[in-house]
């Protein structure tokens, strides 16, 4: 009797342990072979993309990569040309709307209606507008640093002041899902910082977001997991710590302690193929198969310092060594100069 006890409650325990399992599989946002034409121009090129629930996923790339016509595609503003999307285990965006927050790249407000007005309307068509919801808006303004302007029209906001508004509207809900399409662009430091800390606070309260990118330093700064497009296609899916483990640092930062040394003369040392001015001193680079820890130690014998650092690897770097990889060194300026270009996105 006590071994058919032992074998079925064992069993029990098995059976959770896959239930378990399986909701830690349950993706919020699944696509299959997904490609979007316009004209000629393939903007989205057979895209498969799993984003699990609770994760926090970067969507990067250079301006006109394709991500925000992806991100159409999920919140189902687009429709695909081929492939399949399903969202929160719907069909489609359209079956759970309730539950998705969007901030897309082209902003947007009812510019005639007060602050408060529009995201009490806002909070209706989510149906979050119950006991409690001007004490809910009240608070949000005051996180985002926006007290006061409840009665302003939204015509008479900044530029920067309407993206907080409607970054407040899009987790005014609490949605399971947050897509946030450029949210850091056009702030100051003070509101990209403010705006930063209220994703990872989404985040844990149990939020799976999907951040999209051209500032690959954001991403890096933010998510856990990276997906890098390129020309409408997909060139990296990886968690932050596997791509750093996999990708070798090829320069150190330097700090002297004199400030005016001489760091050019570093290049005399084996395993260092140049120097160049970094902040507050230099970045030396290594030869390709140096040992790191080696060319360190003689480094610090030749000249002491207050800092000395292996740089690691940038988000910036592995995708220029993805998309480019032996092309010359004008095709890799080019590549960098797009990741750093504040424009609007094409696709």
């Amino acid at each position: 009797m006590k071994r058919c006890f032992d074998c079925a409650f064992g069993t029990l325990r098995e059976a959770q342990g896959y239930f378990i399992e399986f909701l830690h599989m349950e993706t919020a946002i699944r696509m299959r072979g997904v490609t979007k034409t316009f004209g000629r121009m393939t903007a989205v090129d057979g895209i498969d993309l799993d984003v699990p629930r609770g994760g926090l996923y970067g969507f990067i790339g250079p301006n006109g990569a394709g991500k925000t016509t992806t991100i159409r595609m999920i919140m189902s503003i687009l429709l695909p040309d081929a492939g399949e999307v399903s969202i929160l285990e719907r069909a489609s965006a359209l079956e759970a709307k309730d539950r998705i927050g969007y901030l897309p790249e082209e902003r947007g407000l009812y510019r005639r209606m007060r602050v408060r007005a529009f995201l009490r309307y806002m909070a209706h068509l989510k149906g979050a507008d119950g006991p409690g919801l001007d004490a809910r808006i009240s608070a949000a303004l005051e996180r985002v640093g926006l007290t006061g302007v409840e009665r302003k029209r939204c015509d008479e906001l900044s530029k920067g002041m309407s993206q907080k508004v409607q970054f407040v509207a899009a987790t005014l809900h609490g949605p399971d899902l947050l897509i946030l399409d450029e949210p850091f662009s056009g702030l100051d430091p003070v509101s990209m910082r403010t705006l930063r800390d209220i994703v990872l606070e989404e985040h844990a309260r149990g939020a799976t977001i999907l951040l999209s990118t051209h500032v690959m330093p954001q991403a890096e700064d933010i998510c856990e997991h990276v997906v890098m497009v390129h020309r409408g296609r997909k060139v990296l899916d990886d968690g932050i710590a596997a791509i750093r483990g996999r990708h070798d640092p090829r320069s150190i930062q330097l700090e002297p302690l004199d400030p005016d040394a001489d760091t050019a003369g570093l290049t005399a040392i084996p395993e260092v193929e140049g120097v160049r001015p970094a902040d507050r001193g230099a970045e030396v680079l290594l030869r390709d198969g140096a040992d790191s820890a080696l060319a360190m130690r003689r480094i610090l014998e030749r000249l002491p310092a207050a800092r000395i650092e292996l740089t690691r690897p940038r988000l910036e770097d592995v995708f220029v060594e993805l998309v480019a990889g032996g092309s010359s060194a004008g095709e890799h300026d080019r590549l960098r100069a797009a990741l750093r270009n504040g424009g609007g996105e094409n696709a």
